[in-house]
C-alpha cells in the first residue's frame, strides 16, 4: 500500500479543492427545505461547483450517473438524486460533495435536518456531527488509524447507536480515492501510522441499533434493512507536523 506523502505545492492544491467543496456544500445546504427534489439538490452541485472552477468528481465515477449523493433518511451512503424523491418535513438527508478542481479532490458532506425532525433522529445526527469531530482530535503524527476509529465507536457506544463497518474513509488527493482505507470501527493503537503529509477522509456513518444493510437494484444506494434513520457526517483531513487540519473545514 503506496501512500502518497504530500507536500508545500501538493498541500496548497488540496487545501483549494477542500475550500470549494466545502463552499458548494455550504450554498447547498443553506437551500435545503421541504418540498425540494433531491435531484434540484444535483442541479444545483453542478451548477455551483462549475461556478467554482472545479468538476464534480463523483459524476460518472464507476458508472455514478450523478454529481453528488443525496441519502435520505433510511438511505446510508451513495443516494442517487431523483426527481421523485421529495424532501418532506421530519426528514434527514446526508449531501456529499467532492470536487475536483484542478486534478486535486476535496470531499466532504453533512447531515441536514428538514424542518422539524423528532428527537431520536435529532440524537442520531448530533452524535454523528460529534463522532466525526472526536475522529478528527486524534490525528497527529504517530496516531494510528485505530485510535480514530475508536474514538467513534466511544460517542456512539455512549448513545447506543451503531456504527458503520462496511464503508468507511479513504486516502485523498489526485484521485478522489486512494490508499488507505480509513474505517470507522477498530481498536486503538492498531493500523496504519500516521505521518505527516497524509490526507484521507474521515465519514462515520451511524445507525439507530445495528441493522444489516442492503444496497438497492440500482448498484448504488444503501440502505438500513429495517427502514431505520442513519447519518453521516465528512470532512477531509491532513496530517500535520503537530496535529492536523481540516482541509473541507465551512
Amino acid at each position: 500500500m503506496s501512500i502518497e506523502i504530500l507536500g508545500p505545492p501538493a498541500i496548497a492544491r488540496m487545501r483549494a479543492a477542500g475550500a470549494c467543496a466545502a463552499a458548494t456544500l455550504a450554498h447547498v445546504g443553506g437551500r435545503i427545505a421541504a418540498g425540494i427534489t433531491t435531484a434540484q439538490i444535483d442541479a444545483w452541485v453542478r451548477e455551483d461547483t462549475a461556478a467554482r472552477g472545479a468538476k464534480p468528481s463523483q459524476l460518472g465515477y464507476h458508472g455514478f450517473p450523478a454529481a453528488v449523493c443525496t441519502s435520505v433518511n433510511e438511505v446510508v451512503c451513495h443516494g442517487v438524486p431523483s426527481r421523485t424523491r421529495t424532501l418532506r418535513d421530519g426528514d434527514i438527508v446526508n449531501v456529499d460533495v467532492t470536487s475536483d478542481l484542478n486534478g486535486w479532490h476535496g470531499d466532504t458532506s453533512a447531515t441536514f435536518v428538514v424542518g422539524e425532525i423528532d428527537a431520536e433522529r435529532r440524537v442520531l445526527v448530533e452524535t454523528t456531527k460529534r463522532a466525526l469531530h472526536a475522529g478528527i482530535a486524534v490525528v497527529r503524527p504517530g496516531a494510528r488509524l485505530g485510535d480514530i476509529a475508536a474514538a467513534i465507536m466511544e460517542v456512539a457506544r455512549r448513545e447506543g447507536l451503531g456504527v458503520v463497518r462496511e464503508y468507511c474513509g479513504h486516502g485523498i488527493g489526485r484521485q478522489m480515492h486512494l490508499p488507505p482505507q480509513v474505517c470507522h470501527v477498530g481498536r486503538a493503537g492498531t493500523g496504519l501510522r500516521l505521518r505527516a503529509g497524509m490526507a484521507f477522509t474521515i465519514e462515520p456513518m451511524l445507525t439507530i441499533g445495528d441493522p444489516p444493510l442492503r444496497v438497492l437494484d440500482d448498484g448504488w444506494t444503501v440502505v438500513t434493512t429495517d427502514g431505520s434513520p442513519s447519518a453521516q457526517f465528512e470532512h477531509t483531513v491532513l496530517v500535520t507536523a503537530d496535529g492536523c487540519e481540516v482541509l473541507t473545514a465551512r
